[in-house]
């Protein structure tokens, strides 16, 4: 079987990471790039890899199966809506867009077309994620009965010297904190209300630079989450994990799950529980859970391939990504309102 002909809209940070999972994806070929930027040339270049200037040429000519749009947040709807118009498929960094009206505009586009918008969410396809996901849907832990976590560190000035990462639409929340709600949403399920409390100040930029949340699950589960990018700690998904080579390993767990019968540390899984029904006079003893490593971008890839195949449904759909956007904008409109906010419906 050929390989599906894949292209990235924008190479910047995220858009290298994704290139460099093309190396070990057999199914698919990198068979363009379409960034602005005149510097992008000679790294595509350097790979083999056709450059176009604009998104229109490259779509023309290269005639990709699938896209990869890695364009900043505000900038994901027009070329996402021109790879559609052109007949292929989407798998457009998360934010799905910076707003649910933008997302619901994106959602139509594909119905219309026909092709598929998957959205990049990866932590979904880690092998961890999935085992948390199946230990609390089979009742590992008993009825869950809540969840705390936590990511805080302090991002390097040189980060926010683009002025597109001073503003709300790049802040923490819906750079960070949005994949810790669709972690959330995917492990405990959907989230019913939403309270915070944000701050800023440290830096002068008119975003946020800390979060202070109370989520509600349908289940009738609670969670609080701590959010942070001005306080150094080695409480992140990344230094947890060694994901992102920017951010040193610390191996901390940085969630928490609470479950009638038993509790569970996470990423690194740690189960606590009693020989006999746990209760405060029962003694908890901790079992690390096996867990298999792997490259949630290389899987994701893999995934794309196989959705654009027709072998696999989307695992994270536009609708999908747009209930967890909902989820963490009712983050902003909670703490401008000082109440609970039920995150808007998404169909």
């Amino acid at each position: 079987m050929d390989p599906v002909r894949l292209a990235i809209v924008g190479l910047g940070v995220i858009g290298k990471r994704h290139m460099q999972a093309f190396s070990n994806v057999e199914e698919a070929e990198l068979g363009a790039i379409a960034d602005p930027n005149a510097e992008v040339r000679e790294l595509a270049q350097q790979n083999g890899v056709a450059f176009y200037a604009e998104t229109a040429d490259m779509l023309a000519q290269a005639k990709p199966d699938g896209v990869l749009v890695c364009t900043p947040t505000e900038h994901h709807v027009q070329p996402v809506l021109a790879v559609l118009e052109a007949g292929a498929h989407v798998l457009v960094e998360k934010p799905i867009a910076a707003t649910l009206e933008a997302a619901e505009t994106i959602i139509a586009a594909a119905n219309k077309a026909s092709r598929h918008v998957l959205v990049g969410h990866h932590r979904r396809y880690y092998s961890v994620v999935q085992h948390t996901r199946e230990l609390l849907q089979n009742g590992e832990l008993g009825k869950l009965i809540g969840v705390s976590g936590q990511w805080a560190t302090r991002k390097a000035e040189a980060y926010f010297e683009p002025d597109w990462r001073q503003l709300r639409s790049s802040g923490p929340v819906l750079t960070n904190l949005i994949h810790e709600f669709d972690t959330l949403r995917y492990c405990c399920g959907e989230i019913r209300t939403v309270s915070a409390l944000l701050k800023s100040g440290l830096r002068g930029h008119p975003k946020e630079e800390t979060a202070a949340v109370i989520l509600e699950f349908e289940s009738g589960a609670v969670g609080t989450f701590l959010l942070s990018d001005s306080a150094p700690s080695p409480w992140t998904w990344e230094q947890a994990t060694g994901e992102n080579p920017n951010f040193p390993k610390s191996g901390q767990n940085v969630y928490r799950f609470l479950g009638s019968k038993a509790a569970l540390e996470f990423p690194h899984l740690i189960l606590w529980s009693a020989e006999t029904p746990a209760d405060w006079n029962q003694p908890l003893t901790p079992k690390p859970l096996p867990t298999d490593s792997n490259d949630a971008y290389v899987a994701q890839i893999k995934h794309f391939c196989q959705v654009i195949s027709g072998a696999e449904s989307p695992r994270i759909s536009a609708q999908d990504a747009a209930r967890t956007l909902a989820a963490t904008l009712a983050v902003f409109e909670s703490a401008e309102n000082g109440q609970a906010v039920r995150p808007s419906h998404i169909t």
